[in-house]
């Protein structure tokens, strides 16, 4: 039964994660576990990624087991359950280590030692070796975590605890999207006209209120009380807003949106805060929730709202103007720049737009055109999958992080692959850049394609497909900007993403390749050595 395997799959994460002591907050998004570890030494990495529903896992401020859309909404609940369980029959008991991290392929140098005799302790061959997979997962990890490092700078930190206040809308996005896509599918087509109008309720009624979730989750991320957050979000959406006047203009529910709630929001933890220190403890409880709402409401009506609806304003004209003048242009830089972006930091600027362009608009024309990244991503993957036939250990990381891509889960082929090799990243990225000027470009020429939520990518996208003509032009001009991601991050890596000398080094099956021992040592070379920690082959971008 379903049930069986998310709660096997369930138990099988937890005492790889150093057991339910070892956890510090459990959360999920749209595909990942999402893990705070307090001792990151008792996670077995090699072990979790062998389990055949864990896609990988991603280090950030996090740790991130990645299981797939749909399975971690299922998977989640058993995990919470479990650790609830091991901690109510165990409570004072501290996580033990298990052991050193389990690997199906390698084996340790303890055990290498015990079991061979004096001679091989002489030094190794420095002859170049060809990287496993493991060896390709383990720099890829390296690389992501010393970009981590110089991610934690105050600006990126800030931009990550901005996207922590959307991460939790995007399942209320994604299904009032399909249902808005239903219904106008429905309107169309004339058909069921009695259930359109109810459709049209479910799909509008979240994105109305769409600004008071996001005060909530505003004071929340910034240690203030949810409910004032959403307290003073809430006054944006009050219809009786008309009846004021600010700056010589009647405000209108909803003026500044997603922004306006935001600003407000984190106006209000401020207020709150002060309030703490200053009123007596006595009157706190009347006084402090009172104060932050009245000024911040009072800020809020005669000055965020305005100056946030102007901004959204500039960002929706901003967006159409840019993909209907430089369509193409812009498409080739954004498509092409995303995932650098990623590894930034930077991409989680991008939520607070998106989400602007969802609320003004009803769809984001950006999230297509950066969508076509994973293409390109996708068909570096397949190159590199074809060139090198006898790498079977790389090919088994290729075929098993290929399905999770196709659906818009790149983090295994990025952080497993294509970053690694350094390479194949940046041919990715010219996929990505040739699927998102053909996307803009058609954006350009009036056929706009946009999404009416944020989070899925790649296949994963097409339920959630709108613009401004048919839904079959629209579903085509995206289908198709896919396949050229597809086919330009193919065809780029394939005849330059791997130089002569690291298919040389990477076409020999490292499963199958010979152990130098005592009697035949491998002869050494001057300047063949790799430089230490860094497998043979694999180079930065």
């Amino acid at each position: 039964m379903p049930e069986d395997k998310n709660c096997a799959t369930a138990a099988a994460i937890l005492p790889l994660v150093g057991g339910a002591g070892n956890l510090t907050s459990i959360a999920h998004c749209m595909t990942r576990l999402r893990l705070g570890i307090q001792d990151r030494s008792l996670v077995q990495d090699e072990a979790l990624k062998a389990l055949p529903a864990v896609m990988g896992v991603v280090e950030d401020d996090t740790y991130q087991i990645v299981l797939g859309p749909g399975t971690v909404a299922r998977v989640t609940p058993e995990f919470e359950r479990l650790v609830a369980e091991s901690r109510a029959m165990a409570p004072a008991t501290e996580p033990e280590p298990t052991g050193p991290p389990v690997t199906s392929e390698t084996t340790t140098p303890e055990s290498a030692t015990t079991s061979t005799p004096p001679a091989t302790t002489q030094p190794p061959p420095t002859s170049p070796a060809t990287p496993t997979a493991e060896e390709l997962a383990a720099h890829g990890a390296a690389l992501k975590a010393r970009q981590k490092s110089r991610n934690a700078t105050p600006v990126k930190l800030f931009l990550r605890r901005i996207a922590n206040i959307f991460v939790p809308l995007i399942p209320a996005l994604i299904g009032c999207g399909i249902i808005a896509g239903i219904n106008g599918l429905l309107t169309n087509l004339g058909w069921l006209p009695s259930v359109v109008p109810a459709l049209a309720a479910m799909a509008s009624g979240f994105m109305s209120l769409i600004a008071v979730f996001v005060g909530y989750n505003t004071a929340k991320e910034f240690g203030g009380t949810p409910i004032l957050g959403g307290a003073v979000a809430a006054v944006i959406v009050f219809p009786g807003v008309t009846h004021i006047t600010a700056f010589g203009q009647h405000l209108s529910p909803g003026q500044g949106g997603v922004l306006g709630a935001l600003a407000a929001a984190l106006l209000a933890v401020q207020v709150e805060k002060w309030c703490r220190k200053a009123v007596p403890e006595a009157l706190d409880v009347l006084l402090t929730p009172t104060l932050t709402v009245l000024v911040t409401g009072l800020v809020t009506l005669f000055g965020l709202m305005f100056v946030a609806g102007e901004a959204a304003t500039a960002i929706g004209t901003g967006a159409n103007w840019l993909l209907a003048h430089g369509g193409a242009f812009a498409g080739l830089i954004l498509g092409g720049l995303f995932l650098p972006l990623v590894m930034l930091g930077l991409h989680q600027a991008l939520i607070p737009l998106h989400t602007t362009l969802i609320e003004q608009q009803g769809y984001t024309v950006l999230l297509p055109i950066l969508a076509m990244a994973g293409a390109g991503q996708v068909g570096a993957a397949i190159a590199v999958y074809l060139r090198l036939p006898r790498n079977r250990s790389l090919r088994r990381t290729i075929k098993s992080a290929l399905p999770a891509g196709f659906l818009g889960v790149g983090e295994p082929l990025i952080y497993g692959v294509s970053l690694p090799l350094g390479r194949p990243f940046i041919t990715a990225c010219l996929g990505g850049a040739c699927g998102g000027a053909f996307v803009g470009f058609f954006n350009q020429l009036g056929d706009a394609v946009g999404s009416t939520a944020i989070g899925p990518s790649g296949w994963a996208l097409f339920p959630l497909v709108k613009g401004n003509h048919t839904l079959a032009t629209t579903l085509t001009v995206y289908a198709l900007g896919l396949a050229v991601g597809y086919l330009t991050g193919f065809l780029a890596t394939y005849f330059f993403g791997l130089s002569k000398q690291m298919r040389a080094e990477l076409t020999a099956d490292p499963d199958s390749a010979p152990t130098p021992t005592a009697a035949e040592p491998a002869p050494t070379t001057a300047g063949s050595a790799t430089a230490p920690g860094t497998p043979a082959g694999l180079g930065a971008p």
